[in-house]
This record gives C-alpha cells, structure tokens and sequence, in this order.
C-alpha cells in the first residue's frame, strides 16, 4: 500500500482566517435523543478556511466558479520545493535547486512550522515573475503553505492575476510541514460548488 501524507490543516473554530473573512462555525440542528436517532450540523465558514482551491471567479469577475473547473488539474504528479525563509517573495532563484524536470505540479513550503493558529500578516507570497517562468516551464498548478500566493496587504494581486492570465491553479494554505523535499503525486479535489469563488480541499500527498 502506498503511503500517503495529509497536508490539510485542522479546521475547527480556532482556525485562522484573511483579516474580515467567514470564521468557521459549527451548529446542531439535530441531536441524538429519545426524539432523534442521528446528529446533524450546520457550517458556515468562508470557502478561503484551511488547505482550499482558488477559482477564477476569486480573482476574475467573469471567471469561472469552483465547481466548473477540470479535475485533472487537481490529481497527479507534483514536486514539493522547500523555500523556507525566503522572501518576502518566493524568487526563481530560491527554486532553483529543484527545477529540472518537473511535473505540472508544484507545492512549495515556506514555513518551518505552519501557523495553525492565528493569521501571519507577514506571509511569504509568489513573486509574478516566479509564477511566470514557472508557467513557461509548463507548470500548472502552484500550491503554497501560506494563505496567498500574493502578500496579505496586496490590492493589485498580481500573482493571482498573472495564474488568470496563463490558466494556471492554486491552492493556499497547505500544511507541509512534514513533507520533504521531492516528488509525489497529489490529490486535493475542490467540492463541486457552482457557484463559488473558492473550495476546501482534503489534499493529500501519495508516494509514486
């Protein structure tokens, strides 16, 4: 059986958010008793909450939604790429030592421990330019530890609209602090939200 790595984060009421987005909330509107055989709950939380997939629409007013988007985008090989440190812009150069031969997947941590528990508004974010020459090597999908792939004061998002330029996907807010450098094949399929911005996902990581 091959091993696999889960790289999502925990979400519960602790779970941080981007500055005035939806906290994630938990309510019973059923509970077992005399009168009810199951449990059942409400959640409310911004689809941006824990490991989850951009959508065009995120950064596009006429992009596509969450649920419209090809799978296979979203499941296949990758490369973890450590950039640890770096920043406040991950550079090409920062990359570099992992850049030969690589997938249509790439997933770069720059954490030594991810902020489980409250929000860096110091986050380490994709310079453009970095996504850019990452897309002419045929990547097409970038995945991040942090919660953009754009600094967290950014109006301009001009790393998000760089990947709406060349088509590219992201996922934020992974939790790889466990996972070494290298190759893998990664899984985190978006919920089929049609009309959303925006998916969690349950990313997991499989050994080849």
């Amino acid at each position: 059986m091959k091993k696999i790595w889960d790289i999502s984060p925990p979400i519960d009421a602790s779970s941080p958010v981007f500055p005035g987005d939806t906290p994630f909330q938990l309510a019973w509107t059923a509970q077992i008793s005399a009168q009810c055989p199951v449990n059942v709950s409400a959640i409310t939380l911004s689809p941006h909450v824990g490991s989850h997939a951009d959508a065009p629409l995120h950064y596009d007013p006429a992009g596509a939604a969450i649920g419209a988007l090809d799978l296979q985008t979203f499941i296949g090989p990758c490369r973890v790429i450590h950039a640890i440190g770096k920043g406040p812009l991950v550079r090409l150069a920062d990359l570099a030592h992992q850049l030969e031969n690589l997938p249509e997947r790439i997933l770069v941590r720059t954490y030594a421990n991810f902020p489980a528990q409250e929000f860096d508004n110091n986050l380490i974010a994709l310079a453009p330019e970095t996504l850019l020459a990452l897309a002419e090597l045929g990547v097409k999908l970038i995945g991040i530890d942090s919660a953009s792939i754009d600094p967290a004061d950014s109006k301009s998002l001009e790393s998000h609209q760089l990947i709406r330029e060349r088509n590219m996907r992201v996922l934020e807010n992974l939790q790889l602090d466990q996972i070494d450098e290298g190759d893998y094949e990664l899984i985190a399929l978006p919920l089929k939200l049609m009309s959303a911005d925006a998916s969690p996902v349950r990313a997991i990581l499989r050994e080849l």
